[in-house]
């Protein structure tokens, strides 16, 4: 098996109007566990968010968007690397959020600010080591979970677009 490697460094990644452009997903799957019938779908899905590093709260996997890959290869990307998962990726983006990175949240210049493209992943595989292994932790959440865990305005929003697929 080859050993994967997480990119690095920023001399690739794209930038529009001072926005750092960032690719992310929601990754997902069905509960086996639970019935089908009569369940609504918070009951249903398992919603996966990762650990970052010097920190105690949950994100979902994003990261930049670089100048060699769509959009969407780019979110598979960082899925792989930060959450060592792969699935299939929905069609189109959940929505564009403007936020800032959390280096600089209380910095008043323009540094920093990112644009992020947010999709949905279902998950098809879990990889037992992945790139950022020894960086981020994975932990699969209840909807309700995932919303408690959501640190920031735009990743509650990204997750109320999420719900509107299913």
């Amino acid at each position: 098996m080859s050993t994967l490697l997480a990119r690095t460094g920023r001399q690739r990644q794209r930038y529009v109007d001072q926005f750092r452009l960032v690719a992310g997903c929601i990754p997902y799957k069905l509960d086996k566990n639970v019935e089908d019938q009569g369940c609504i779908v918070e009951d249903r899905v398992l919603i996966l968010m990762i650990s970052t590093p010097n920190r105690n709260d949950l994100v979902f996997p994003k990261g930049g968007w670089e100048d060699d890959e769509t959009i969407e290869e780019a979110a598979c990307r960082e899925a792989l690397e930060e959450a060592g998962v792969k699935g299939i990726i929905g069609e189109n983006t959940l929505g564009v959020w403007d936020f800032r990175s959390k280096s600089s949240q209380n910095s008043c210049s323009s540094a920093g600010s990112c644009r992020g493209y947010m999709f949905a992943l279902q998950v098809t595989e879990e990889l037992d080591r992945w790139p950022g292994q020894a960086s981020y932790n994975r932990k699969w959440l209840t909807v309700n979970e995932a919303f408690e865990c959501c640190r920031y305005d735009w990743m509650r929003d990204a997750l109320k677009h999420f719900l509107l697929l299913f």
